[in-house]
């Protein structure tokens, strides 16, 4: 039964995953005599966290509850005091963790903390699934930086758009419903100037029932975005508009707004990597580009990429001219491959949707 509890609470945290950066989404069970008494999820940070909502609706129940948490309780004092103690003070009897928390601020410190104050703590339980939910937190950890999601759309012969740019629609209703449902989960969107220019995307998330809408990065060396562009007349979501420092500045004054910055960069020419730091300077935990070819080539050429998630299209364009995913300077070799491997396969109505991730060279 240990692993269902477990599974419940992963599912908890999976269900609230995009809502609470630049914290992790976790999910708490506690369970007592095989009853469950108690049950939460971190909403968004700043608020309770889960073992804290699990523990306030079992109440004085949890004394000699088994509690079921996907991540180490915290050990540190930040917007809300320290889960460990609240375990400690509920007279929890036994901790089940999934993984434990690589924030140096944690690191072993809670389970520690528990264990001295006499509570039995089972580690790695569901520790798979777990290293999976989480693998975007622990990247932002580790480097500081996003974990960085590169979506494309394409027909079977791996074009994006013909030559004239004209991309409506490369996939189906179903397929656009699921990129929603991606951006739901994403802290922040990612595009290039051109593709503003050329299809004026509003960015946002649009679901049945609504969703979160990611805060929108738009690449812009000199400051090309037009003021009348969805991103900068529409307040759903803020948008950081990344520039060269030779852009003009009187351009900068008259794009910026309450939802609109525009973020100049030290140096003429943008570079992908001092993009990603500043955006984890600014707690952007998880990003999602879907950019044109030539966005797409900077991530690429820069090696910034954690997932690839790309969808095709029961289609052949065709053209020798008609636009393709990624651009930049030919390669002479196939050796200069950006490696990746198959994680997952899977229709989406009439469209295949891959997800790979970079596979470590032998």
């Amino acid at each position: 039964m240990n692993e269902i509890y477990m599974e419940m609470a992963l599912k908890l945290a999976e269900n609230v995953s995009g809502q609470t950066s630049p914290n992790p989404p976790v999910g708490a069970v506690l369970v007592k005599e095989g009853r469950i008494i108690g049950m939460g999820a971190h909403l968004r940070a700043g608020e309770r966290h889960a073992e804290r909502v699990a523990i306030d609706m079992a109440g004085t129940q949890a004394m000699g509850a088994d509690l079921y948490v996907t991540l180490e309780p915290c050990s540190h004092t930040g917007k809300t005091t320290p889960c460990a103690d609240a375990v400690i003070r509920s007279g929890v009897k036994h901790v089940y963790v999934a993984v434990s928390d690589p924030n140096p601020l944690v690191a072993g410190q809670g389970i520690d903390r528990m264990r001295a104050a006499g509570i039995s703590v089972t580690k790695n339980l569901g520790i798979d699934q777990a290293d999976k939910l989480y693998e975007p937190f622990f990247h932002f950890i580790r480097t500081k930086t996003p974990h960085v999601t590169m979506k494309t759309a394409m027909t079977i012969d791996g074009k994006i758009s013909t030559s004239t740019g004209d991309s409506k629609w490369v996939t189906s209703e179903q397929a656009r419903l699921d990129v929603h449902l991606l951006r739901h989960t994403q802290d922040a969107i990612l595009v290039g100037v051109q593709t503003l220019l050329n299809d004026n995307p509003l960015l946002t998330t649009r679901l049945p029932q609504g969703g979160k809408h990611p805060i929108r990065i738009i690449l812009d060396t000199w400051l090309r975005t037009p003021v009348e562009s969805q991103v900068v007349q529409n307040d759903e979501a803020p948008t950081w508009i990344f520039c060269g420092n030779e852009a003009d500045r009187k351009k900068q004054q008259a794009l910026q707004n309450d939802h609109v910055e525009v973020i100049r960069m030290p140096n003429p020419t943008l570079y992908v990597e001092d993009i990603l730091v500043e955006l984890g300077l600014r707690g952007i935990m998880t990003l999602l580009v879907e950019g044109g070819a030539a966005v797409n080539a900077s991530f690429v050429k820069a090696r910034a990429i954690q997932r690839v998630i790309c969808y095709v299209a029961p289609k052949i364009l065709g053209g020798s001219l008609s636009l393709t995913s990624v651009s930049g300077l030919d390669p002479i070799f196939m050796s200069e491959a950006f490696p990746l491997e198959f994680q997952h396969v899977e229709m989406i109505g009439p469209d295949i949707k891959i997800i790979a991730v970079p596979k470590e060279r032998g």
